[in-house]
């Protein structure tokens, strides 16, 4: 049954269960909507109603004399009405501190999508993600190498965007500084302005005409490319502090906060959520078992996409319970992906 099916009645008593539960984090009874709200409605007309949208599934009533409990499809007719109210109030001195927090980090890219994380934590109490523009959208503007030992040499990769990539590469060959010098020049010559994925399509495409080529150093320049770029397109994601979601009643149970810790450290599970909607605009709510990683099953993740200058695209988002201050953390979300698109695009 969708929400249009739903009388007016029962979808203000159903909203009005929800928002008292977020608020108050325990079961709801007819007697707090009743003192909560100004239905003019009776205790036993909103028992009533409850009883009904328990009997539809959008609430679940844990024992006999219990109060109510909003279910994953409860909250999920609840966030995809407030999904739609583009015009959710955020507080005006919030948006300035908002922007004033990120603008003053804008030059690097890193430290400031890593303090977007936290951002979104310290203003949600909750658990904020960033995953950078991803490498494979990303555009070309210098690779270095550099000798560490015989065998193992420094890449450096620096973005359009003002991402920089390293990592310590081990070679099947022997090369000096001198020879990694031209490589250098050669693929910068070749491959600067280049997305990545347009890189690896030409180097591949030249690796297989490799024994046409007569140039030995060029040869060596492709195979040590190829071996450079295995490693970039993994998910960078950072996290904001967890400390402060202790005071939740949602994260009292050492088992979810358990999950959640292996939901973090294990960054790929999270990277993969967030890259279900990497062709997406505007926010997108995930609840609980709607994440198809079991250790999220008991959380909901809001989370949006942002843009630069290059239309390279990143991720952003906040994980808390089911029960969740969806009112906040979504307009949140929408805001913070908006301040991170303009402040990118400013370059």
């Amino acid at each position: 049954m969708t929400m249009s099916e739903l009388d007016e009645r029962s979808k203000k008593i159903l909203w009005a269960t929800i928002k008292s539960y977020i608020d108050l984090k325990s079961p709801i009874g007819s007697e707090v909507v009743t003192k909560r709200f100004s239905f003019g409605l009776s205790p036993a007309t909103i028992r009533n109603t409850m009883a009904d949208l328990i009997e539809l599934g959008y609430l679940s009533q844990p024992h006999t004399s219990a109060g109510r409990v909003p279910t994953e499809k409860g909250y999920r007719l609840y966030v995809d009405a407030l999904l739609k109210e583009y015009t959710l109030p955020l507080d005006p001195t919030f948006l300035q501190q908002l922007f004033n927090r990120l603008h003053s980090i804008e030059k690097n890219i890193n430290r400031l999508i890593e303090e977007t994380s936290k951002t979104l934590s310290a203003f949600s109490h909750y658990v904020g993600v960033a995953i950078p523009p991803q490498p494979k959208e990303i555009t070309l503007k210098r690779i270095g190498f550099v000798k560490h030992s015989d065998s193992k040499v420094l890449c450096v990769l620096i973005s359009e965007e003002g991402i920089v990539k390293n990592k310590l590469i081990t070679l099947a060959e022997v090369l000096t500084q001198r020879d990694l010098n031209k490589i250098t020049n050669y693929l910068n010559h070749e491959i600067t302005g280049l997305t990545l994925n347009e890189i690896k399509t030409k180097i591949l495409s030249q690796m297989s005409r490799e024994k046409t080529i007569c140039d030995e150093l060029i040869a060596k320049a492709l195979r040590i490319f190829k071996e450079a770029i295995t490693w970039l397109p993994e998910y960078n994601v950072y996290t904001g502090e967890i400390s402060g979601t202790y005071n939740l009643p949602d994260f009292a149970t050492i088992s979810q906060i358990k999950k959640l810790f292996k939901a973090i450290e294990y960054k790929h599970f999270i990277a993969k959520i967030l890259d279900k909607i990497a062709e997406s605009d505007g926010v997108q709510v995930f609840i609980g078992s709607e994440n198809t990683i079991y250790e999220m099953e008991d959380f909901s993740i809001v989370v949006s996409t942002y843009k630069d200058r290059y239309i390279a695209r990143g991720t952003i988002g906040i994980i808390g319970p089911t029960g969740m201050d969806y009112e906040h953390v979504i307009p949140l979300v929408r805001h913070t992906a908006e301040t991170l698109t303009e402040i990118l695009s400013e370059g």
